[in-house]
């Protein structure tokens, strides 16, 4: 029997279904809260699991429940991650990517051509990458906002020559999930003792007994250097409300501290966290995008207002039309 204080947490707690999308022969592991309003589509980083937005999603949902307001949560494991299962788990270009988020929103979100039902694409590393060519390509219909999470292209090119020696340190195995989220925890990989205990199990997967990671990312090595490659332009090409959220101003490169001086885009430093800046800091996340929402809310508000008013203008016209007939 493992420490209490490392038991695993399952889903339930934070979502509130989970749906198979069938796309072919491949089979998507998506996890959801809410079913009406704007929709916060979360994708993870590599290695991740749609899991990794649990702590976010709980502190969003609290505050705007406060409003009484809905939005829809949407958290898919991406290929090769969590409980997704495809015909090849190992193709991670980001053509296939792109077309994967693509097959899941239109699955998942009704009448995802709907002008009513904006996006909010969230992304984290690898899934920050994701969701910059996701708005690039004009994969998903109605974006409203751009979130990237602790990646910047520069210095994510200049990290990968060490990322296979990262990947190798880590243990190749755990005797439990109670030992890799003690480990996980410990070592600050995941910082909140309480997310560490969703996240990580579902990273996780068994073989002959022996917990092993889902996904051996060092396989996928031949597509690192494609899911940056023009990210920064990609970015500020992108025709919605675009956020960068970083971990320290170290990791700016030249061309995004020039877009930022000149407010191309909104900069959000989080210190004292790790990589994974929405499991370490997941309250200031949240209070960002809430902003954004309650910003998107008076908008939508405005325009639905100047929308009636046209509208009784235009009936009014045409009620003093009818009159002048008939007189």
């Amino acid at each position: 029997m493992g420490d209490p204080k490392y038991e695993p947490l399952p889903w339930e707690v934070f979502f509130t279904r989970k749906q198979e999308v069938a796309v072919g022969e491949d089979r998507f592991n998506v996890y959801l809260k809410g079913n009406s309003g704007p929709v916060f589509f979360l994708l993870h980083g590599a290695g991740y699991s749609g899991l990794t937005w649990c702590s976010f999603i709980e502190e969003m949902t609290a505050d705007m429940q406060k409003e009484k307001y809905e939005c829809q949560f949407v958290a898919p494991d991406l290929r090769g991650h969590g409980e997704s299962k495809t015909t090849d788990d190992y193709n991670l270009s980001m053509d296939q990517l792109v077309e994967d988020v693509e097959n899941i929103y239109n699955a998942i979100v009704e009448r995802p051509d709907d002008p009513g039902r904006k996006c909010f694409l969230i992304g984290h590393s690898m899934g920050g990458a994701l969701a910059v060519n996701v708005a690039s390509r004009k994969a998903i219909k109605n974006m409203f906002a751009v979130t990237v999470i602790d990646v910047v292209e520069e210095t994510a090119k200049e990290a990968l020559s060490h990322m296979e020696e990262v990947l190798r340190r880590r243990p190749k195995s755990f005797a439990s999930e109670h030992e890799a989220i003690r480990w996980a925890h410990e070592k600050r990989i995941c910082a909140d003792l309480r997310q560490a205990r969703v996240s990580v199990p579902s990273q996780l997967h068994k073989i002959d007994g022996v917990l092993t990671w889902r996904i051996d990312l060092i396989q996928t090595k031949k597509f690192w250097k494609e899911w940056f490659d023009g990210m920064t332009k990609k970015f500020l090409e992108c025709p919605a409300t675009k956020t960068l959220i970083l971990a320290n101003t170290d990791r700016l490169d030249t061309a995004l501290t020039r877009a930022s001086m000149e407010g191309k885009y909104q900069q959000v430093i989080v210190p004292n966290s790790g990589h994974a800046v929405h499991e370490d800091n997941f309250k200031k996340v949240a209070a960002v995008h809430l902003d954004m929402w309650k910003r998107y809310q008076m908008i939508a508000g405005k325009n639905s207002a100047i929308k009636a008013a046209l509208q009784r203008a235009a009936e009014e016209k045409a009620k003093k039309a009818a009159e002048g007939v008939a007189k």
